[in-house]
């Protein structure tokens, strides 16, 4: 018996570890400008350390990034594929008061983000070990953060140029606003839920002129009408300034122009017919109130109303609200539907399911109050990202839909500026003298709310004495700017140059409406180029039951465990054939666990093929051998056919396909006695030698950017002394005419095993059966590998 060369019985997951050493020592994953070499940018999230564990789905989908990095490097390009932490942001100051049992403004600035950064350190960490524990081919000793001095200084540099640009204001309008987080949200930061909610219907009296003429010649008198008013706002009464009713409804066509009497506050407002009342919903009668959604901030700008703010900044009732000031929102509900009640104005209240605006960070409803901010203009843009969107490559190309549809449904500028602490500030200084603000020059990070302006004179009258800007940006205005600074925007001309656009932007599809939509407009304002030229989208890692995970559900699984148990290898194996890209995929420890059994199939049949040399290809290749290889070689074909659209379902599934149910049960249960030299020639050996190197080489090369730690284990070991991650894809090369067999090959071999079965024999026992005449060219194999007797 010959002595396999792969000792080990099983694959210890224990070797990734060594292997990641090796990779390291190495410097595998290196990178230079090499003009000789087209370059492959991967501008890669930076994830988000808000708390712990990190998601197991995020896991995977940082894990295919990686097969993405991998795939480039094996098609020839010169991969540059960076890895940043973002540290910026309302998810980690929300975690930070919970973990540290802090309220932000009570701790002070200074303090408050002392604590922010301790608590990034401690998840960061956590973060970085499991993108190493994953394999992940990038540099993860020089680690970009969106909160470093640095990338801050990049930020705020850009701000400066797009104020020179004119492309920055500052405007008093209404926005959306979190009570929770304290601060304007955008609207990509808005999601909606159905939430429970009170429809109350609520009559308003109508005051009506009476047309007749008293007998005693008096003039007009008035007479009441009503009209009853459903809404989920009765909070917002005090702010009413219009009713309107939908044309097309006939129950209110004799009220238009008519005035109606706010309850409560006696207001007199008109009734109006619009098509924005919605007939269907409750009374079909609305009242429009400043601001209840962005339907009344829209009519009444179109309608010339009067804005009256009901809530404050801090989501409490203002003095307009009268008795009811200084009340939070849901208490002044309650409070103002029991008074309604006493007045015999209420007519009824429903519970139903509300469609909620809610801020994505916080999950509290949003107000919309009106509140001096910065915007980047953005609507006199739409037409060129729409053009860009249209012209970058999506994988997979449905999602190219979700950035369409939000730039169509883009209304208003983006306001940049926030009212927290650990972001990126406004570096901005106003003049104590004429108020006007005074901007510095490009190149460091400022902190205006704690330093002094890094000029002595006002830029407008001479005035020396000035007063810091306090607001920070939006998290996403680091976040946008990544391929600008991966690519040393700025900094580095020739790196500029070779780095940017960047080839390809991976993310999940949650994000197109900020991340991703947000940097394609912030780098075309500065660069006038699209940052890049692909985008891949993967769907949302869910539970079993398909549902989205979430610590409070509890159905979160932490990846490090799972890893650690199974291996990186299994799991990144879970991740590439569990769906097909962009779809939303379901996370399961079992379906995980499962994948260990392909790996062991692989070790197995790596180790069994070890056993014999590697020998130059053989002239007389056998119809075995030649009808196996056009099998490998359409199995090239239909990996690398999902390698170039870097959907990583197809080839690890067409593999798993090749090797669990034709190359090991029937190529390698054919050849055996072949390879062994039983009853065969040297030249007949040899060819089974070479083709079981040739079809085991190729199916670990078609497997590296997926199992990265098997395959290059098993490459060292029987290949070569050199990584198989400095290799390049195989090609198809073999005629594949030879495929025509496949199906005759698998019934034939399928209806020995079942006979022998049958008949309680072991599949070593003779028997005797016919060779169909269209595999008689097989029948030297097929009478070894059964035991045929004539």
């Amino acid at each position: 018996m010959i002595e396999p060369k792969i000792k080990e019985k099983v694959w210890d997951a224990g070797i990734e570890e060594k292997l990641l050493e090796i990779w390291k020592e190495e410097g595998l994953y290196r990178f230079a400008i090499d003009e000789s070499k087209k370059p492959f940018v991967i501008d890669t999230p930076p994830p988000y350390p808000s708390g712990r564990p990190w998601h197991i789905g995020a896991a995977a989908h940082y894990a295919q990034i990686d097969m993405i990095a991998r795939t480039a490097r094996m098609l020839g390009y010169n991969v540059y594929f960076p890895i940043g932490i973002d540290r910026n942001g309302l998810p980690v100051e929300i975690y930070t008061e919970r973990i540290k049992k802090v309220s932000m403004r009570s701790v002070g600035r200074e303090r408050f983000l002392e604590l922010c950064k301790s608590a990034l350190d401690e998840l960061e960490h956590e973060m970085v070990t499991i993108m190493r524990r994953l394999g992940l081919s990038a540099d993860l000793t020089n680690y970009y953060r969106t909160d470093s001095e640095e990338y801050r200084a990049l930020t705020q540099a850009t701000f400066i140029d797009l104020w020179h640009k004119g492309l920055v204001y500052e405007a008093t309008r209404p926005n959306n606003y979190c009570p929770d987080c304290g601060t304007t949200i955008a609207d990509a930061e808005v999601v909606y839920k159905d939430l429970p909610s009170k429809l109350v219907y609520i009559r308003f009296r109508v005051e009506v002129e009476d047309d007749e003429v008293k007998d005693d010649g008096s003039s007009h008198s008035i007479k009441d009408d009503e009209i009853v008013i459903a809404t989920t706002r009765p909070e917002l009464l005090c702010s009413c300034r219009a009713v309107i009713v939908n044309p097309d409804d006939g129950r209110y066509k004799h009220l238009y122009g008519k005035t109606a009497v706010v309850p409560i506050y006696n207001t007199r407002v008109k009734i109006t017919p619009h098509p924005s009342a919605n007939m269907e919903f409750g009374s079909g009668a609305v009242m429009i109130c400043s601001y209840g959604d962005h339907t009344d901030v829209q009519l009444f700008r179109e309608l010339g109303l009067q804005e009256v703010i009901a809530l404050d900044a801090n989501g409490l009732m203002t003095s307009n609200a009268g008795k009811y000031a200084g009340m939070k929102v849901k208490d002044a509900r309650d409070a103002i539907i029991d008074d309604l009640a006493k007045m015999g104005l209420i007519v009824k209240v429903e519970s139903i399911m509300h469609r909620t605006p809610v801020c994505e960070r916080s999950n509290t409803p949003i107000e919309i109050i009106p509140m001096n901010e910065f915007y980047v203009k953005q609507i006199q843009f739409i037409d060129e990202l729409k053009s860009i969107a249209n012209k970058m490559i999506f994988h997979p190309e449905m999602h190219r839909q979700i950035l369409l549809n939000w730039l169509n449904s883009i209304a208003i500028d983006w306001p940049i500026s926030r009212r927290r602490f650990y972001a990126t500030e406004v570096p901005i200084w106003y003049c104590k003298k004429c108020g006007k603000p005074n901007l510095p020059e490009k190149g460091r990070y400022y902190r205006p709310w704690k330093e002094k302006p890094p000029f002595s004179r006002c830029q407008y009258c001479d005035g020396t004495e000035f007063v810091g800007e306090e607001r920070t940006f939006d998290t996403w205005m680091d976040s946008s700017i990544s391929p600008l600074f991966i690519s040393r925007y700025g900094n580095d001309e020739r790196f500029f140059n070779y780095t940017y656009p960047a080839t390809l932007r991976p993310q999940a599809k949650d994000i197109v409406r900020t991340w991703l939509h947000y940097t394609i407009l912030r780098c075309y304002q500065l660069t006038g180029k699209a940052p890049f030229e692909r985008a891949w989208i993967m769907g949302y890692g869910l539970d079993e039951k398909g549902e989205r995970m979430s610590k409070s559900k509890g159905n979160v699984i932490d990846p490090y465990p799972v890893i650690s148990k199974y291996g990186a290898d299994t799991f990144r194996f879970w991740s590439a054939s569990e769906v097909n890209l962009g779809y939303d995929f379901r996370c399961s420890e079992q379906r995980i666990a499962g994948m260990q059994k392909f790996l062991t199939k692989l070790w197995n049949m790596a180790r069994f093929i070890s056993s014999f040399p590697k020998v130059e290809i053989s002239k007389q290749l056998q119809a075995s051998d030649r009808w196996i290889l056009a099998e490998l070689s359409l199995l090239v074909e239909r990996c690398m056919q999902g390698y170039r659209e870097f959907n990583f379902f197809v080839p690890s599934n067409a593999v798993r396909e090749f090797v669990w149910n034709i190359f090991a049960p029937h190529y390698i249960e054919m050849v055996k006695a072949r390879a062994y030299g039983q009853g065969f020639s040297k030249d007949e050996q040899d060819a089974a030698c070479y083709t079981l190197h040739e079809c085991l080489s190729t199916i670990l090369l078609l497997l590296a950017p997926i199992t990265p730690f098997i395959t290059d284990h098993l490459w060292r070991a029987l290949y070569s002394s050199k990584s198989i991650h400095l290799e390049r894809f195989p090609e198809a090369r073999w005629d594949k005419g030879m495929s025509r067999y496949t199906d005759a090959i698998v019934e034939f071999n399928s209806m020995v095993w079942n006979a022998k079965k049958g008949s309680g024999r072991s599949l070593k026992d003779p028997i005797a059966v016919s060779i169909p005449d269209e595999l008689k060219e097989f029948s030297k194999d097929l009478k070894a590998m059964h035991n045929i007797v004539m």
